[in-house]
Parts: structure tokens; C-alpha cells; sequence
């Protein structure tokens, strides 16, 4: 007899959830972005996606539609719709500048361009087309903490933000 794995196959303790206003709009835009594949998609009686799942490199992403319920479980609403995100998405890729790009010219808006950053990545920061914020990195070099700290206090102390 098979055993059933725990965390099934291909996801990780930890996957995003994204609520998006609408759903089959950003998966297009994910595969033409980010190069991503979508895996599964489960449409309600009204049209709405209720559950589709994406895989960006080796990291799987589910999404929702926003949904307005009396039940606090399916209560959920996208950045646009909340004016704001909480959360951000951290891509590690192989070239940065050539992700961006392509980025960029699938709609994403450019926050922080790409640039060398103090903690050993290359990265810029963007918000796609239903509010969500990613930062694309690459990673370049291995820098030790205190060090990191010692430049972060410096960029701090001349008015920068990291």
C-alpha cells in the first residue's frame, strides 16, 4: 500500500495564497512575466475561479477570486480592492535583469529599479497589475551579518531606506 505524503509532491511548508480580482487575467500575465505554468483551475457555477494554482520556477502559488461572504473563511479581498498589500514576494532567479525586463514589458510597474543592494543581491522591487509587490533578485554574494548591519545602520543614518 502507497503511503500518502504528508506535503504533497511539489509544494513547500509554507505556499502563497493570492486573492486576486481576477484570476485568469493574472495567470496570463504570471506566464508572460514570470514564465509561469499554471497547474490546475476549478471555476464556481458563476464563472469565478474559486481555486487555480500557478508554478513559478520551482515554487507553487495558489489563487482565489475576492469574495464577499458571511463566512470569515472565504471573506478575502486583493490589494487593489484593499488599497494596499501586506505581503510581498521575494523571486530568486538566475538574471535579474533579463526577468525585470521581461517583466516590465508584460505590464509590471517598476518601484526600485535593479540595483546592487548591501545584503548580496541584485534586485528591484515591482507591483504587477492587481497590486501585488515582488522583488526580483539575484542573488551575488555571500555577505556576513554584521556587516549587512553596519551597512544598513549607514543608509539609515544618510536618510536612505533599504
Amino acid at each position: 500500500m502507497a503511503t500518502t505524503e504528508k506535503i504533497p509532491k511539489g509544494y513547500a511548508t509554507v505556499t502563497p495564497y493570492l486573492v486576486l480580482n481576477d484570476v485568469p487575467t493574472a495567470i496570463e500575465f504570471y506566464k508572460r512575466a514570470f514564465g509561469a505554468e499554471q497547474l490546475s483551475r476549478m471555476d464556481m457555477p458563476n464563472g469565478q475561479v474559486a481555486h487555480a494554482e500557478i508554478k513559478i520556477g520551482n515554487s507553487i502559488l495558489m489563487m482565489t477570486t475576492e469574495m464577499d461572504s458571511p463566512d470569515e473563511t472565504m471573506k478575502t479581498k486583493g490589494p487593489l480592492t484593499l488599497k494596499g498589500t501586506p505581503v510581498s514576494f521575494m523571486i530568486y532567479v538566475d538574471d535579474v535583469d533579463k526577468v525585470a525586463k521581461t517583466a516590465v514589458a508584460a505590464g509590471i510597474q517598476t518601484l526600485r529599479p535593479v540595483e546592487n543592494q548591501f545584503y548580496g543581491d541584485r534586485s528591484g522591487v515591482f507591483k504587477d497589475p492587481f497590486g501585488h509587490i515582488w522583488s526580483i533578485a539575484t542573488h551575488i554574494e555571500d555577505v556576513p551579518i554584521d556587516l549587512m548591519k553596519q551597512k544598513m545602520n549607514e543608509m539609515y543614518t544618510k536618510g536612505q531606506t533599504p
